[in-house]
């Protein structure tokens, strides 16, 4: 047993040093990376990029393709058995003006990295040059999930799922650099970490006609009024107080510029935010019964049209603690910090659906660099520190479950 105990401290200090070691070229393949952005299922050059980086680095077993777009599973296989660890980077940027004046610059106009994809990728890649480089102290296997078209629905993790990225996996984890978070601090969410991200839109048909005359009309703006007013209620009186949700009206279309002609139509455009499924469904229910219900009062008529976006992520409660347990123990109490769960969306819940993990944040924030700036701000950057700290996290999950085992 003190044997085994000496391997595993051994093995981890190896690995940490040639991942700093590789740290100048973590940074130039993620500044390569940000000067050459593609939006979501328009990543077919990055993708290349990233197969052509495993197979420098030695790795055979790749599938391209996989699920709707440009998905990479990769699999770096331990040399004795035991458990199967999924790691997940996604790499699609954004539809953004970059407004950063830096040497790696996006090339591309109009698109950008503006929500650290590139470094959650060039983090990834050198996690997974150490681990193959040593997989002979692997008790298990590792499965790279490289994940196209985060940003925009349907996104990429589920079709990678559907189409047996996960086969085999028994735990997967996943990491996103948060700029509001202190440089290198690791950030986490024990349960719900992030929410189910639906959009709905309600397009009502009146009957439109003079404003001097609105008893021979349908007032489209009357009804979108009432609509409007009555989904406040879905919130604070049909819900659960206990559920967490968020009913969002973000815009109302109607009528032209004439200040005489009552509209025909209105549209009432909007997210929806929930953790717990039967709470994302029962909206999606009464939003359809209210707008109908008030339309035909009006004498209109409406359709309700709710797309589901991503599901919650649910981080397991056994598998976070022991991550928690980790990285205390890795880097100490001050850095490793418990943060508030949020109603933004991410794909990542996907995988936590099928296995148990955790999705956590590392933190990307300094203000000497002036990586303070929110994601998917035009001026959105990272201390490139924050990839290093990513990668020693994934190195210390791997050690604890594929060198001492479970």
């Amino acid at each position: 047993m003190e044997n085994s105990t000496v391997k595993e401290k051994t093995q981890y200090t190896v690995w940490e040093k040639e991942l700093e070691n590789n740290y100048q070229e973590t940074v130039k393949m993620r500044r390569y990376l940000h000067q050459h952005p593609e939006a979501s299922f328009e990543e077919k050059e990055t993708a290349a990029f990233i197969v052509e980086q495993l197979k420098f680095y030695g790795i055979t077993d790749i599938k391209e393709n996989v699920g709707n777009g440009y998905g990479i599973v990769a699999k770096i296989k331990g040399a004795q058995p035991g458990p199967t660890l999924a790691f997940r980077a996604d790499f699609d940027a954004l539809r953004i003006q970059e407004e950063n004046e830096v040497a790696y610059k996006s090339q591309n106009p109009g698109v950008m990295h503006a929500c650290g994809h590139d470094s959650h990728t060039a983090t990834l890649l050198s996690v997974a040059k150490v681990l193959n480089n040593h997989k002979e102290d692997l008790y298990g296997d590792i499965v790279l999930l490289h994940q196209n078209a985060e940003e925009v629905l349907p996104g990429g993790a589920k079709s990678m799922v559907e189409a047996g990225a996960m086969e085999g996996v028994d735990y997967v984890f996943g990491q996103h650099v948060q700029s509001s978070v202190p440089a290198g601090k690791i950030a986490y969410v024990n349960g719900y970490a992030m929410a189910a991200a639906d959009f709905f839109e309600i397009r009502i048909q009146g009957k439109g006609g003079h404003g001097a005359y609105p008893h021979d009309t349908v007032d489209s703006v009357i009804i979108a009024t009432k609509i409007v007013e009555a989904l406040q209620t879905l919130v604070s009186r049909v819900i659960n107080p206990l559920h967490p949700a968020v009913v969002t009206v973000a815009a109302v279309h109607a009528g032209g510029e004439a200040n005489n002609i009552i509209a025909d139509t209105a549209v009432i455009k909007g997210t929806v935010r929930t953790y717990q499924e039967e709470t994302r469904d029962l909206i999606q229910q009464e939003m359809k019964v209210m707008a109908d219900n008030i339309t035909a009062m009006y004498h209109g008529t409406s359709e309700c049209i709710y797309t589901k976006g991503y599901d919650s992520v649910y981080n397991h409660p056994k598998e976070t603690a022991r991550f928690v347990e980790v990285m205390k123990g890795k880097f100490g109490e001050s850095e490793v910090i418990e943060r508030e769960p949020t109603m933004g969306g991410e794909d990542f819940g996907y995988f936590l659906k099928v296995k148990p993990g955790t999705f956590f944040n590392v933190g990307g924030g300094n203000e000497e660099l002036e990586a303070t700036y929110p994601h998917h701000h035009p001026r959105f950057n990272i201390d490139e520190t924050a990839m290093l700290r990513a990668g020693r996290a994934f190195l210390a999950i791997a050690e604890d479950y594929l060198v001492k085992g479970e």
